[in-house]
């Protein structure tokens, strides 16, 4: 959880569906998609989410044997120093297999919503 206090941005909270730590202002879960609260009839618009990075890339194992992966997201600050670590996945792949990371960033404006 962020130091950050309650209806300040980037305060944190833990979804109540699948557990991770999110951000507190979250309607719905970026991890699980679930819903986390009400936020008006079925068939309002969301508000827009920026996303101003996004990467994709894949890989095939080209050699007669398994290979095995660990995909580690880093996150650091602007003097470079590492605020966040944490291993999103492991596996292994065999002969002719392919496997595709995507990773995006979505950015809210915070601290606009207070929670009830």
């Amino acid at each position: 959880m962020s130091i950050a206090h309650p209806g300040t941005a980037g305060a944190t909270r833990t979804c109540p569906h699948c557990r991770e730590t999110i951000l507190e202002s979250a309607e719905v879960c970026p991890a699980c998609k679930h819903k986390l609260r009400f936020s008006g009839p079925a068939s309002a618009v969301a508000p827009p989410t920026s996303v101003p990075l996004r990467v994709e890339g894949s890989f095939r194992n080209p050699d007669a044997g398994a290979w095995e992966y660990s995909m580690v997201l880093t996150i650091r600050n602007e003097r470079g120093e590492e605020i966040a670590r944490k291993l999103v996945g492991v596996g292994a792949m065999q002969p002719g297999e392919q496997r595709t990371f995507s990773l995006s960033v979505e950015m809210n404006p915070g601290g606009k919503r207070t929670r009830h």
